[in-house]
């Protein structure tokens, strides 16, 4: 989001940084579980071009990938419902890392400069579970890549995968491990894509270059089936597409970010990411959107947004202190909102730690949605 939607993957690039075996298609995390601030101040490679300009968008080109830039992710996140009206929630994203700047060296056709990242969750809010994995492959031998025409973003068996030739949408989704799968359609809305930030360009921190280029699709009816276990259901619903793709890094001052991205019943759609200080303190690039049910789009920042911490949680594997409880107010808009986590337990414990799952809606209006979380200490 994000805002900041994830720069996650600058941590995995310091971690794998050097190389030179292919990683297992599937494997755990490298290096062990940290959190993601303690890597995100350090600079990318050098070589890789800055989102420090705006960017004259072009699709479906834009869906592909950018290897001039050190990472980007292709971020789905979904709230779904059965027949019976049981929820569940559903994230599926894909990382390009980019290792180093150029294209590698052609002694062998297992070296690649890209490395390819994939994150699975499914929260089942009946049962209160929260279950995720992860896998990792190098761009290639096939292995992993992007491509756009047609649209294809893969990872082993784990792709995005667009309609044809020349039409992004319906997107398939496909994702499986021996507890977990997701087999999806996601149908073009009526809402129009978002830019996110000025025009695209999203600023993260003062340093120029601190950017990306961010676009959103906030509300795609989505159908199709989730499997956990033997247990196989249909369900559908809608998702949330984030498109970010940067050089960027946190600066000195920055600990993390608060991401939310709500569905309302009225059917407006509510993005705001509350970048924090090490103190804790929401910095001024904090930023989002409300779009409107027919896709009109109200910038938000700290000037007209209230956001507050109602109630944590702990979790007993890292011993994180996450806010799990929220409420968010933009009075212009007569909007007063509560926030809160459908279960706490939805940290996300892999190769990067981070708190990412489903929320539900009240106060002024209900809804439903999802929140992200970073940066958060173990420490009082």
């Amino acid at each position: 989001m994000n805002g900041m939607r994830t720069l996650l993957p600058l941590l995995l690039a310091t971690l794998l940084l050097g190389c030179d075996s292919a990683p297992s298609p599937e494997s755990s995390a490298p290096g062990g579980t940290v959190r993601v601030a303690e890597r995100m101040s350090a600079q990318p490679q050098p070589g890789f071009k800055r989102a420090d300009r705006p960017h004259e968008f072009d699709f479906p080109a834009d869906h592909g990938a950018h290897p001039d830039y050190a990472t980007e992710w292709w971020y789905f996140t979904g709230n779904l419902a059965t027949d019976t009206g049981r929820p569940f929630g559903y994230q599926l994203t894909l990382f390009r890392v980019g290792l180093v700047a150029g294209e590698p060296a052609d002694d062998s056709p297992l070296r690649s400069n890209q490395l390819y990242m994939g994150h699975l969750a499914i929260t089942d809010v009946e049962a209160q579970r929260h279950h995720h994995a992860e896998r990792f492959s190098r761009a290639a031998a096939g292995l992993a890549g992007a491509q756009t025409r047609p649209l294809k973003i893969w990872l082993g068996s784990w792709t995005i995968a667009g309609a044809g030739m020349n039409d992004t949408f319906p997107v398939s989704l496909r994702a499986e491990t021996n507890d977990l799968e997701i087999a999806l359609t996601l149908e073009q809305s009526s809402k129009p894509r978002v830019l996110q930030g000025d025009a695209g360009l999203s600023r993260k921190s003062a340093e120029p270059g601190n950017a990306s280029y961010y676009y959103s699709y906030t509300r795609l009816p989505t159908r199709g089936r989730l499997r956990i276990g033997d247990a196989w259901y249909e369900a559908r619903g809608n998702s949330w597409f984030d498109r970010e793709w940067s050089s960027s890094a946190l600066g000195p001052d920055q600990a993390g970010w608060d991401w939310f991205s709500l569905q309302l019943q009225d059917g407006r759609d509510l993005m705001f990411y509350r970048m924090r200080d090490k103190q804790g303190e929401a910095q001024r690039f904090s930023q989002g959107v409300l779009v409107s049910s027919d896709g009109q789009v109200t910038p938000l920042d700290l000037e007209n947004t209230r956001l507050q911490a109602l109630r944590h949680w702990r979790s007993e594997i890292s011993g994180i202190r996450y806010p799990i409880g929220w409420r968010l107010q933009i009075p212009h808009h007569q909007i007063d909102l509560r926030i809160d986590a459908a279960l706490p337990d939805q940290e996300m414990n892999l190769s990067v730690r981070y708190w990412e799952g489903v929320v539900n809606v009240s106060g002024s209006h209900s809804g439903i949605g999802y929140l992200e979380m970073s940066g958060y200490s173990a420490s009082p």
